[in-house]
């Protein structure tokens, strides 16, 4: 009999727009679960507070600043990694940024800028890490896209949200089938309502706040690290048959109404 395997050891994860909120809480877990965890982000003093704080955790960990929404220079940032630390064998699409405007106020530059940063630079990375991932088979790879339980719902006044969030659930199933026969595994997490910075005003909001409380089934925001479990699950040996699949962590928003 075997236990169930979840350890990442001797894994290299890069885990992106990951200096806090939940790309940092992944990273923590990773670094925790035994993989060397790469932190990404366009800041290099968080950076370097989010490395140090690993490594002083007794985690190995290390910094690549780099702004994956910066398309024209994506390609030779990345092959500059590689060279650096190596493929990296698990590739976790998180960074992303969010304009909270309805459609009929929000400018073109709003629209291109949330699509890009969001969805196209998550279909570039994944294009380079996934074929850098088979060019070095057997070994296989992970790749995990953070969606949204917004790709599935929509709320008045933020309407471009949800259409780069469905794309990536486009993406987490275009490359479980492309990529799926070098042993690389395309998965999605899909978060509900979390208390990370980019939702602090949301949740203080006396308004707001309570409504999202009280729509969720277990009556509370969600705190970072209870995105971890579904993170490692994903990257492990335990998830080596799950493949084209959106794991849903929402505390139950998302089938109530």
């Amino acid at each position: 009999m075997h236990a169930p395997d979840f350890s990442l050891k001797n894994k290299l994860a890069l885990i992106t727009g990951s200096t806090q909120g939940l790309g940092y809480a992944i990273a923590c877990a990773y670094a925790a679960s035994g993989a060397t965890v790469i932190i990404n982000g366009r800041d290099a003093e968080r950076i370097n507070r989010a490395v140090t704080s690993i490594q002083n955790a007794g985690y190995p960990a290390q910094g690549w600043a780099q702004d994956i929404g910066h398309l024209d220079d994506q390609a030779s940032a990345f092959a500059s990694l590689v060279e650096q630390v190596g493929v990296p064998d698990i590739l976790v699409n998180n960074v992303g940024i969010r304009i909270r405007k309805s459609l009929a106020v929000s400018s073109f530059d709003d629209i291109t800028t949330m699509i890009q940063v969001n969805l196209v630079a998550a279909i570039g990375l994944s294009k380079l890490a996934a074929q850098a991932m088979a060019d070095r088979r057997p070994s296989g790879g992970r790749i995990i896209s953070l969606t949204s339980i917004a790709g599935q719902l929509a709320r008045p006044g933020d309407a471009v949200y949800p259409v780069a969030k469905l794309g990536l659930q486009g993406l987490v199933h275009s490359l479980a089938v492309e990529f799926g026969p070098y042993g690389i595994t395309s998965n999605g997490i899909a978060p509900g309502t979390f208390a990370t910075e980019s939702n602090r005003e949301l949740a203080n909001d006396p308004v707001k706040g309570p409504v999202v409380v009280g729509r969720n089934p277990l009556g509370r925001w969600a705190q970072p690290d209870e995105i971890t479990g579904a993170a490692v699950f994903l990257a492990s040996p335990c998830a080596s048959y799950v493949n084209g699949h959106t794991l849903v962590v929402d505390g139950g928003f998302s089938v109530t109404f």
